[in-house]
């Protein structure tokens, strides 16, 4: 997959800029790319904050032009945090991935991915946490590659080492879906097996994370042996 990379000095949102360049530019190709220095009202999944101060963190959307069924969709975050945890694993740390789009360093957020359906395929977002110096001010456990290691990376150089593993990971699930990705995937998530709970808005369940299905749903089986299908939710261990 080939990547058509644009930086923008300062950006709301760039999963919501690059939809507003569609509406314009329509003939902008599979691979286009747009990065930005700040982002200011970066969202995350049901629509949480997600803001970068300048040259702090990484924040950029991919467009995958495609004619995707609406069930592939989760998966292609899951896809896109493979990717990141190989980044990650070559920067000398350890990371995990937790279900649906997050991945975590020590327990600790460090990337979150958001994926859109559009009419001509799907965008989706990534923001990486690489030069942040603090996270008191997150809502929740964060970290950076600068925490963990305290070390500095330039953000530009990341995101080409980055692109090469999305080119790999992203062409591997716009031609097979979710079970081609499925073994690297499972593989960096350590709650499999174990006891998790999800939470869908005021809905709650507990059990066993059986693994993953065919499109990434989450395989959770309860206290009666039964084995369910859940497709969204927030994922605690």
């Amino acid at each position: 997959m080939k990547f058509y990379l644009q930086w923008y000095a300062r950006l709301p949102s760039t999963n919501t800029f690059l939809k507003e360049r569609l509406a314009v530019e329509r003939g902008l190709p599979s691979g286009t790319a747009v990065a930005a220095r700040e982002q200011t009202q970066g969202r995350g999944r049901r629509d949480r904050e997600w803001v970068s101060a300048t040259g702090e963190n990484l924040t950029f959307s991919i467009l995958l032009r495609g004619k995707y069924e609406p069930r592939y969709l989760p998966s292609a975050s899951m896809a896109a945090a493979v990717a990141v945890a190989e980044l990650l694993e070559a920067q000398g740390l350890t990371p995990a991935l937790k279900w649906p789009n997050d991945v975590l360093v020590n327990g600790k957020k460090i990337c979150g991915i958001l994926s859109e359906k559009i009419s001509c395929g799907v965008i989706i977002g990534i923001g990486l946490n690489i030069n942040m110096q603090r996270a008191d001010h997150i809502d929740q456990p964060a970290t950076s590659i600068l925490i963990e290691t305290g070390k500095r990376r330039d953000v530009d150089e990341l995101l080409g080492k980055l692109l090469k593993h999305l080119s790999v990971r992203l062409d591997e699930w716009a031609h097979g879906g979710f079970s081609k990705v499925r073994k690297n995937w499972e593989s960096k998530v350590p709650s499999i097996g174990k006891s998790v709970t999800v939470r869908d808005g005021g809905a709650m369940r507990t059990g066993i994370l059986e693994g993953f299905g065919n499109d990434g749903e989450l395989l959770l089986r309860d206290e009666t042996g039964a084995v369910s299908a859940i497709w969204a939710g927030d994922l605690a261990v």
